[in-house]
């Protein structure tokens, strides 16, 4: 029997890659029938089993595992062969896929993107908007964006943002019910909008003078995405720690007020492109992390910034004000 293809050795990184034999038919744009006949021809030529199927997850056995470690390296040096030829077009193309903070990309990626696409139309972008921490290299992302703090050291690292600040909001009405806290003591008598991580409850974090503190607070409202909570905050739930970007628009109209200015936090250090430092960087990658570089230093030059855009561009909350009345069959 002659030796593994290359199409039977990808499609079983596919698979393992993206956890699902479905998965992989999809990301590959071929059927899923033809994914398993290739998974099952490469175990049969190796004589070993690589794959173990349940009706609900699929996994690598310790034999799969190794062989996808040792083979990682190789399809990352044949891509990056086939990417190489970039050099000989006109313009870059490929796929580039990329994990990044939510806030990064609501704040970073979304006022560029188009632009992007359109300077390099034969590049295709793939972004997963999330706060989980990835490990960038076995999840197959080929970058990521992140705060710098958050990094490994074996990254390469290029600011896109300015250093983020963190404030506190409530709504006028709220403040009116309830008083306005004049120190983190008094968050106990407040109903706090509280925000989940993937590895837990964001603590609350103040400053003052040389004093770092940092609480945690109780409230009837527990959200994992900044815009419910936002919104929450201006229907008047309560008290909100949040990135301003989220809410400059609806702090400038009086929408919202800003409290505890005083105990505001350290600012979190501004968002970062980040790739392995042991990879040679594609052409299209490179285009990319070069116009988000371009972007950020004209933005920053001469303007009131919130994360590397100006104030004025800063997008309304994407939920609405009023509620929408549902209709009625």
């Amino acid at each position: 029997m002659p030796g593994p293809s290359l199409d039977e050795i990808s499609v079983f990184v596919t698979v393992l890659d993206q956890k699902s034999f479905a998965g992989a038919a999809k990301h590959l744009g071929i059927s899923p029938p033809r994914v398993s006949e290739l998974v099952r021809t490469l175990e049969e030529r190796l004589g070993v089993r690589l794959v173990e199927r349940t009706t609900r997850s699929v996994a690598a056995t310790e034999a799969g595992e190794r062989l996808r470690t040792q083979l990682q390296s190789l399809l990352d040096d044949y891509q990056a062969a086939l990417d190489s030829m970039s050099d000989f077009r006109e313009k870059p193309a490929g796929a580039l896929r990329l994990t990044v903070a939510t806030p990064a990309a609501h704040f970073v990626l979304a006022p560029v993107i188009a632009r992007f696409l359109a300077a390099y139309p034969e590049i295709t972008v793939e972004i997963s908007a999330n706060n989980r921490l990835i490990d960038i290299v076995s999840e197959r992302y080929d970058a990521g964006m992140r705060p710098g703090s958050k990094l490994e050291k074996d990254m390469i690292a290029v600011r896109v943002s300015d250093d983020i600040n963190i404030i506190h909001v409530a709504s006028p009405a709220y403040l009116a019910r309830k008083g306005t806290p004049q120190n983190p003591d008094d968050l106990a008598d407040h109903n706090c909008i509280r925000f989940r991580l993937p590895n837990g409850m964001l603590p609350w974090r103040f400053r003052s003078k040389d004093n770092q503190i940092e609480r945690q607070f109780t409230g009837n409202l527990v959200v994992d995405d900044l815009i419910l909570g936002a919104r929450a905050a201006i229907d008047g739930v309560g008290v909100l720690q949040i990135l301003p970007h989220y809410v400059a628009r609806e702090v400038a109209e009086g929408r919202l007020v800003t409290v505890l200015d005083e105990w505001a936090p350290p600012p979190v250090e501004g968002l970062h492109i980040y790739y392995p430092s042991r990879r040679q960087i594609r052409p299209a990658l490179k285009v990319f992390v070069d116009f988000l570089k371009d972007a950020y230093r004209k933005h920053s030059i001469g303007q009131q910034t919130v994360i590397g855009i100006p104030i004025s561009e800063v997008p309304r909350l994407s939920i609405p004000v009023a509620p929408l009345t549902p209709v009625l069959p």
